[in-house]
């Protein structure tokens, strides 16, 4: 085999091996970059895979068939059309295929995986978030409510927590989740026992410092 060879050979590899990656999503073991897939996980499974986002090996898939492709690609034109020595070549191949795969892995680790952070499954805990009432919800029945998390908007089955009807449009509040149902009560009426929970807690306060 020449070397000419040779070098076609490995760039014809690097480039089909690119163009699979990219087409079929081809995942090869211990090669891969451990990239978070979040999408519709588990709130505990994501945040221990997010946090092995950024600790992507410099040796993966990507940079290796950046790597093939460009020392293939410069070894077989520097052979074919210059008239430097082999050692020269080879070097120079290598060089170019090295240059190649600190791109790629500056470009994934710079400008994507920078933007990925561990997350909290605190920030998918449904419990104490605010929603409001889309389907009424009957004494003692369910009904449905709406509400922010993590950013996007959900919905799920609600009841009332201590089992009165709530109208649509009601502002409330999740106070546990349950199977899938989440039990609420109203956003004013629990204003109205923070604020009564802090006057006897002031009034409590006052009747320490006059006992003293």
């Amino acid at each position: 085999m020449t070397w000419a060879t040779l070098y076609l050979v490995c760039f014809l590899v690097g480039v089909a091996l690119s163009l699979l990656a990219f087409l079929g999503g081809l995942h090869l073991p211990h090669l891969d970059a451990h990239l978070p897939h979040s999408h519709g996980a588990a709130p505990h499974a994501i945040s221990g895979r997010a946090g092995r986002g950024a600790e992507m090996p410099w040796f993966n898939f990507a940079t290796m068939t950046a790597f093939l492709t460009w020392f293939g690609g410069a070894g077989f034109l520097l052979t074919r059309y210059s008239t430097l020595m082999v050692t020269v070549i080879l070097l120079a191949a290598v060089a170019a295929g090295l240059v190649a795969a600190a791109a790629i892995f500056w470009l994934v680790v710079k400008l994507l995986l920078s933007h990925d952070r561990a997350l909290d499954p605190a920030d998918y805990e449904r419990v104490g978030v605010l929603g409001r009432v889309i389907s009424r919800i009957s004494t003692g029945g369910t009904g449905e409510i709406i509400f922010s998390l993590a950013g996007t908007r959900q919905t799920c089955g609600a009841r009332s927590e201590d089992g009165q009807p709530l109208t649509r449009g009601t502002e409330v509040v999740i106070t546990r989740y349950e199977h899938g149902i989440a039990y609420v009560r109203r956003w004013d009426e629990m204003i109205d026992d923070k604020r009564m929970d802090n006057q006897l807690t002031m009034a409590s306060s006052q009747n320490d410092r006059r006992n003293r």
